[in-house]
């Protein structure tokens, strides 16, 4: 499906950026709703998480990961798991992040022990580990990426590490404003857990995910409505 707009000059789009400015900003996680659920199974779902890791532990922890699992011989480490680890030692407060802590730990998984018995006594692990996951799980993994080869012709190589990426295609220009989690007062008040990139009319915008559109239309227009009404 494509959207085009014919009056405005720019197109506004919010997308999640990791490491650079992720930070300290609060992260709402709101509760999906299941499709069956009967009396006998119920499930209490996470509705808040304050997503306060630091871009330098985020950095760290996503480098142990991507080494553990591009090196042979290594113990393959996730660094969600590392992150709620953490999270559970410091109640949330990663202003006291100390690195031997994380070596510590990394120490132990290297040596066979599993982050199971490690985390039998943290309370709060398995709550962490299950938001982290929620909000992380998908920026680092397996990808596929198209390489050339001497020949000319070209092929798909299996690659491991940080798979988020950005949604405007190559070689297109944008401008961009960092605003990453920035209040919001019209609608509710909310922090902006997006970023805005301002591409021209007719750049292609890559999907980051699937999905359906179910309605567009500017932001402004959306303000100026509200702000009469």
């Amino acid at each position: 499906m494509q959207v085009v707009w014919k009056k405005k000059q720019i197109i506004s789009i919010s997308i999640l950026i990791v490491f650079a400015i992720l930070g300290t900003t609060s992260f709402f996680l709101f509760s999906s709703m299941a499709t069956e659920e009967t009396e006998e199974e119920t499930k209490e779902y996470i509705k808040w998480v304050d997503f306060q890791v630091t871009e330098e532990v985020l950095e760290k922890t996503a480098q142990i990961d991507i080494s553990s699992h591009t090196k042979e011989g290594e113990v393959e480490i996730n660094w969600i798991e590392l992150i709620a680890y953490l999270a559970a030692k410091y109640g949330g407060n990663f202003k006291n992040f100390k690195q031997k802590d994380l070596d510590g730990l990394v120490e132990k998984l290297q040596k066979g022990e599993c982050m199971e018995n490690i985390t039998q006594n943290m309370k709060l692990y398995p709550y962490y580990l299950e938001a982290y996951t929620a909000i992380l799980k998908e920026f680092i993994g397996e990808y596929e990426i198209e390489v050339q080869k001497e020949d000319g012709s070209k092929e798909f190589q299996k690659k491991y590490g940080i798979k988020a990426f950005l949604p405007i295609a190559k070689n297109y220009g944008f401008s961009h404003y960092d605003d990453f989690g920035a209040a919001r007062s019209y609608g509710y008040k909310r922090t902006h857990l997006g970023n805005d990139l301002m591409g021209a009319i007719g750049t292609p915008i890559i999907a980051v995910e699937s999905g359906v559109i179910e309605a567009a239309r500017m932001e402004s227009i959306w303000r100026l409505e509200n702000r009469n009404s």
